[in-house]
């Protein structure tokens, strides 16, 4: 999945490996052929896009053969792949019907329907439930998922909502002004953010991010003092990521970071705690069940920080600073024009 927010070039990346943007530096490869200089129809790809792009006139077993029939392939083959791509995706009762009489996700679905009766070596994603309702979007990513995995071919999904990104990938790309923040499977990213950017677009809420001095084995966040475990990753000023989860809110303001609350969201099993330790916002995560104190403090797990240098933005690992610096040299610096 390519994640980013808008502009970022996420598109003109699937685009370029679609062959329908020109490619002026590096090379795309599909199932190890460079593909660089070959017609996009001669890739062997498949393509959904965000608005469906279905043929008005034509019924859903129409605009499911049509790629099928334009190449020649026998009419018993088409039959025979219509019906498989039609029971997988459970859109069999719609095979009569046009486009218009079908709804939102019934669409997409014949969208889907018809990359998949091509067997392509890859599919392309291109922001395809960017369209649909927030309930639909749910149960959508669903279908996206499962039909991946009964499918199995390599798919490339661009989205710019970090939480369809989390859930649906395997592999995370983050993009940020046409280049590559980081890649790593969901949860390595969540846990081990490697710019400042990415702590703040993956997750929801987004990591806390403020600023700190770290001084002989200490953590100054404003007045108050936090001592750090022996192996501190950095001195100077850093900026420091706490995740909400991480975050404990005591009653009373003793021993702890003194907590002022602004404003509470309620998400039912979870609130989100708003306020201020000094001057900088944080964002706690909290049971529904526990009453919010009139005053607060919070508590940090040490070993639950995140520290990132704060001319660079780049991750400070907790193992040395010079071991952080090689893997953040080691990361793709990929540069995408953006259009």
């Amino acid at each position: 999945v390519l994640v980013g927010p808008s502009g970022c070039g996420k598109s003109t990346l699937l685009r370029m490996v679609a062959g329908l943007e020109t490619i002026s530096k590096g090379e795309v490869a599909i199932s190890h052929r460079v593909v660089n200089d070959v017609d996009p129809a001669d890739r062997d790809i498949a393509m959904v896009f965000q608005n469906y792009a279905l043929y008005p006139h034509m019924t859903v077993y129409e605009n499911l053969a049509y790629g099928l029939k334009n190449r020649g392939t026998p009419k018993a083959e088409i039959d025979a792949r219509v019906a498989e791509a039609a029971r997988m995706l459970e859109i069999q009762p719609y095979l009569e019907r046009k486009p218009r009489a079908l709804s939102g996700g019934q669409r997409q679905r014949v969208a889907m329907g018809r990359a998949i009766v091509r067997k392509p070596s890859a599919f392309l994603f291109d922001e395809p439930l960017s369209n649909l309702d927030a309930k639909l979007r749910v149960s959508m990513r669903g279908e996206i998922k499962r039909l991946q995995r009964r499918v199995g071919t390599t798919s490339i999904y661009v989205t710019h909502d970090q939480l369809e990104a989390m859930t649906l990938a395997d592999r995370l790309v983050v993009l940020s002004g046409g280049r590559i923040e980081q890649i790593g499977r969901p949860l390595d990213v969540y846990h081990r953010p490697a710019t400042t950017f990415v702590a703040s677009f993956i997750g929801s809420p987004a990591m806390n991010l403020v600023n700190g001095e770290v001084h002989g084995g200490k953590l100054a966040l404003g007045p108050v003092l936090i001592d750090l475990d022996a192996s501190v990753p950095a001195q100077g000023a850093v900026t420091v990521g706490l995740r909400a989860e991480d975050l404990r809110l005591h009653r009373g303001g003793e021993g702890g970071l003194p907590f002022r609350v602004d404003y509470v969201e309620e998400l039912g099993a979870q609130r989100l705690v708003h306020g201020f330790v000094g001057d900088q916002s944080l964002v706690v995560a909290v049971s529904s069940e526990n009453p919010l104190p009139e005053t607060a403090s919070l508590s940090i797990t040490t070993s639950r920080l995140h520290f990132f240098d704060s001319a660079s933005g780049r991750r400070i690992d907790w193992s040395g600073e010079e071991r952080s610096k090689a893997l953040a040299a080691s990361l793709p610096a990929l540069e995408v024009a953006a259009s």
